[in-house]
């Protein structure tokens, strides 16, 4: 009798898990950004991400500070430039609204990785990309299409889109470091360089949390730093479009925390436009047939 194949593969199933954490991660955000600043939560979140990081590093006997740097270096400021842009849409635009613009990401991405790492790409990805970008009109509804008022506040909109062209140039390097750094030393320089670099923001406008406020900032650390290891994890063992394209779930996750804790309920076209940004993402996920040397990504060293 043949062993059953899982449903998905194991790097497909890490994705699915950064998902759900880093709708967590949303959650708590858009709670405690009711009385934070943005800046305060990225600079918590990274903290806690640092110390954490160093303390598995320490155990593992994994070297900290890798062997290609710059690069590094690049995947730590992109990780924060988009950090920081995501949690500021969080706190002014419905959940399951920057969760759909934020993770045009996973089509970005293919895009991205198809012209620095030479991955391929093809009518099906761009047609991805145009179904995503279609569907973030559709979720935005600004008045000049439209007409009447903008359905959502397009300052917030534009800083969203923003921040996923900033997280797909983050999740290409991060393929990229798969291939000579272990998925630790990936995380570590996340938060090595987002804490400092957000400390001249947080000095602006930081302010004291509250009893309550210091416990969802503790959920955002959790669920940020699983999510985290379960994305580098993810990436180091699938290729980089079809790993992505996984994380559209997490579209769905933020629908369900929306209408739960904050009664937001998208209307028709905003919820087409989720569904052409899932059709985008899923069409860059679907296998292809595979030609002589057109292999899945081999498995970096430790990429356990």
């Amino acid at each position: 009798m043949k062993p059953t194949r899982p449903a998905l593969s194991p790097g497909l199933s890490f994705m699915v898990a950064a998902a759900f954490f880093f709708s967590l991660m949303s959650l708590f955000v858009k709670l405690a950004g009711r009385g934070l600043p943005a800046a305060e939560l990225v600079f918590a979140r990274s903290a806690f991400s640092l110390v954490t990081t160093w303390i598995l590093l320490r155990r593992a006997g994994v070297r900290a500070w890798g062997r290609r740097k710059p690069l590094l270096v690049l995947r730590g400021l992109a990780g924060f430039a988009g950090l920081l842009c995501f949690f500021y849409a969080i706190t002014r635009i419905p959940l399951a609204d920057v969760t759909v613009i934020h993770y045009t990401n996973p089509v970005l991405t293919a895009v991205f990785a198809a012209a620095v790492l030479g991955e391929r790409i093809g009518r099906r990805e761009l047609g991805g990309l145009a179904l995503s970008l279609a569907g973030v009109l559709l979720v935005a509804q600004p008045s000049f299409l439209f007409g009447g008022a903008n359905r959502l506040d397009l300052v917030a909109v534009g800083v969203a889109l923003a921040g996923a062209c900033f997280a797909a140039i983050a999740y290409t390097t991060v393929r990229k470091l798969g291939e000579t750094e272990h998925h630790l030393t990936v995380v570590f320089y996340f938060p090595l360089v987002a804490t400092p670099a957000s400390v001249p923001l947080l000095l602006r406008e930081a302010r004291w949390p509250t009893a309550g406020q210091w416990l969802l900032i503790l959920g955002v650390g959790i669920a940020a730093q699983v999510a985290q290891i379960c994305l580098t994890k993810g990436l180091h063992a699938e290729r980089t479009g079809r790993a992505m394209s996984m994380s559209y779930i997490q579209v769905l996750f933020a629908a369900v925390w929306g209408l739960a804790f904050f009664g937001e309920v998208p209307n028709l076209a905003a919820a087409a436009g989720a569904i052409l940004v899932i059709l985008g993402t899923t069409a860059v996920a679907a296998p292809r047939t595979r030609a002589v040397g057109d292999s899945e990504a081999p498995r970096p060293p430790g990429a356990d």
